[in-house]
């Protein structure tokens, strides 16, 4: 068996407010939305994915590095936008995102904690680990 696609799924309250956040704000583009009687969703393509699996002492480690204590529950997102770390944290916190600390150089990129507009946390991060 091989996968070929990993996605995340959020459940918000404000769906409106987070397609807005994600899609206009982050740029992630639409492919598929619906408004339906059972319920509205979309789904943004977000590139290449990939499925972190961390113990909770690496996940504190990563908080301490990023934060400078643990505070992210049991899933937070990352996304790679690049050497436009500084600009896109900015961005996102003018469209409504929580900069939880400033960017930072960890030891495998620079990144940068936020949390978006109905409370997950993420990393903006410079420099991939996948192998291309």
């Amino acid at each position: 068996m091989k996968v070929n696609e990993l996605r995340i799924i959020l459940t918000v309250d404000n769906l409106e407010e987070i397609i807005k956040f994600y899609r206009d704000s982050l740029g992630l583009a639409t492919s598929k939305e619906w408004h339906e009687q059972t319920g509205n969703g979309i789904i943004l393509d977000a590139g290449r994915a990939s499925l972190e699996l961390i113990d909770s002492r690496h996940a504190a480690t990563i908080d301490e590095i990023e934060v400078g204590e643990r505070v992210a529950g049991p899933v937070r997102l990352a996304f790679k936008v690049g050497n436009a770390i500084d600009t896109a944290g900015e961005k996102l916190a003018a469209a409504g995102a929580i900069k939880i600390a400033d960017v930072k150089q960890a030891p495998w990129s620079k990144v940068q904690r936020m949390q978006d507009p109905s409370g997950m946390q993420f990393t903006l991060f410079e420099t991939s680990t996948l192998t291309e």
